[in-house]
């Protein structure tokens, strides 16, 4: 692996080459990428890939890459053109892409400006609020969570965050009159550390989980892109975003082994099925005759 800084007028990004350029099989580079999650959250799939060069990198603010916008919001057109920048820098053509959680909401961006950049696109359940019928629920459920985690801090906002993101189905009057859960029934610290600028929780990343996808830059692409779902996931709401954006493309979501973070080891607490996920997104990759 080398570690390559790519300097812009507004971001120093970091990305991480696994393999040769130009590439040994005469595949295109695979790209992984994710939001908040940063190139390690991707060390277990990517060396589940010894065949193929594979690319991670961390988002600006993210990890090793720094901001020089004056900014602390992440928005996927952004983020969009970093990625294609990065792919630019590459000099190894349009390449395929994993793209899990926020990063599949940078990759659909990605496709819609920059059609000519990706080949194929796994996006793992992009948590793409606007695409729900129960939205303006939803968007209030993201709210609270906000307002969990400025008024307790972490461990109390994680807490929410969790419980958002395992609540099945629809935001109904039966989970906005729970209360908010106890930090510890999940092994969060109830103290709180005085911080206020986790993405994941702070409204940092709304323009994220606010996107909406454009649907016919996105069909009218060459990219075949591929939405994808846990098949744990069933009725939370990563796992109702990705169904419903696989439907506003005229398709149905690819079914993936475990979980919202399956493809991840044991290493973050939040182990998935990594052997099985990387099968399957190997065999996605390798049918070019779907769509």
């Amino acid at each position: 692996m080398t570690t390559h800084k790519l300097e812009t007028p507004e971001a120093d990004l970091a990305y991480d080459i696994h393999g040769p350029l130009p590439t040994a099989d005469g595949c295109p580079p695979l790209l992984m990428i994710g939001q908040p999650m940063d190139a390690a959250g991707f060390t277990a799939l990517a060396s589940r890939f010894p065949e193929r060069t594979v690319i991670t990198y961390d988002p600006r603010g993210l990890g090793r890459s720094t901001r020089k916008d004056g900014r602390a919001d992440h928005v996927p057109g952004v983020q969009a053109a970093d990625v294609r920048a990065v792919i630019d820098a590459l000099g190894a053509g349009p390449v395929e892409m994993f793209a899990s959680s926020g990063g599949a909401v940078t990759a659909l961006a990605l496709v819609a400006a920059y059609p000519d950049a990706v080949t194929t696109l796994v996006a793992h359940e992009p948590p793409l609020i606007a695409v729900l019928p129960d939205a303006r629920a939803a968007e209030r459920a993201r709210a609270g969570v906000r307002d969990v985690y400025e008024e307790r801090g972490w461990g109390a906002g994680m807490a929410a965050f969790i419980m958002m993101t395992s609540w099945q189905g629809e935001f109904t009057d039966d989970y906005f009159t729970r209360p908010a859960p106890d930090p510890a029934a999940f092994g969060m610290p109830a103290e709180d550390d005085g911080s206020r600028d986790d993405p994941l929780l702070s409204d940092r990343s709304w323009a994220v989980s606010g996107y909406r996808p454009d649907v016919d830059a996105l069909t009218a692409a060459p990219t075949r892109v591929v939405i994808a779902v846990g098949e744990e996931s069933g009725d939370t709401f990563t796992g109702r975003t990705s169904v419903a954006a696989a439907k506003l493309l005229g398709r149905q979501a690819t079914v993936f082994p475990s979980h919202h973070g399956g493809f991840l080891d044991g290493e973050f607490g939040y182990a998935g099925q990594p052997d099985a996920f990387a099968h399957k997104l190997r065999e996605v990759l390798e049918d070019t005759d779907g769509r």
